[in-house]
């Protein structure tokens, strides 16, 4: 199960420049993700648990945001270079070398989790585990977002990614995979995207039961 996990960490490391000028400022421009994640931010806050982890935070833009928003966010990157970049960004904020199938996280501590496009290199067979270890770490009444590529068609598409190979997933699927990771899905935004890439932008939002 490294394989992937390799070649996407070795792939990353190579556009951390790159992608960090990129996507420092994209939310001024994406006003769908931006409001998903202050609806997010505001739940996480009223569960009283504002402890939250941005799986996947690449060059650390958006661990920032969620601090700004409140909630006491550290980011999480399997890319050591990504990593590096954001503690020199951000230096006031924690970030941490790690995968998403491992988490070092104690269970059932956080509020929330941010998943923004992180998941979309994760071969589908992997993704069930991957979305238990984010449930695992959820308090009771957490919160996930989940940003992904949409599909209208009922299958997902595998399409090459400018950084490494990634899907695009029916919604619907998505969601079911959340379900049956024991998450509540409440919320789902679906949108046409400002990208030449032609899939839908995808924004679920799943509480695990108290």
């Amino acid at each position: 199960m490294t394989g992937h996990q390799d070649e996407t960490k070795a792939a990353y490391n190579g556009v951390v420049e790159l992608y960090a000028s990129l996507f420092a400022d994209r939310l001024e421009s994406q006003p769908f993700a931006r409001n998903m994640i202050a609806t997010f931010a505001e739940l996480v806050r009223a569960t009283g648990n504002a402890r939250t982890a941005d799986v996947g935070c690449g060059p650390g833009h958006l661990t920032a945001v969620l601090n700004e928003l409140g909630l006491d966010a550290f980011g999480l990157d399997l890319s050591p270079g990504m990593i590096d970049h954001a503690r020199g960004a951000h230096p006031s904020l924690r970030f941490d070398e790690a995968r998403m199938e491992a988490l070092p996280i104690d269970d059932g501590t956080l509020g929330g989790v941010l998943a923004h496009y992180s998941m979309i290199h994760t071969p589908p067979d992997e993704l069930p585990a991957l979305l238990a270890e984010q449930v695992r770490v959820l308090a009771p009444g957490g919160l996930i977002l989940v940003s992904f590529y949409g599909t209208d068609g009922p299958e997902l598409v595998p399409f090459d990614h400018k950084v490494a190979p990634a899907y695009s997933w029916p919604a619907d699927r998505f969601a079911e995979l959340l379900a049956g990771a024991g998450l509540d899905v409440f919320a789902r935004l679906l949108h046409d995207p400002a990208s030449e890439r032609g899939f839908l932008d995808a924004h679920l939002l799943a509480r695990r039961p108290v």
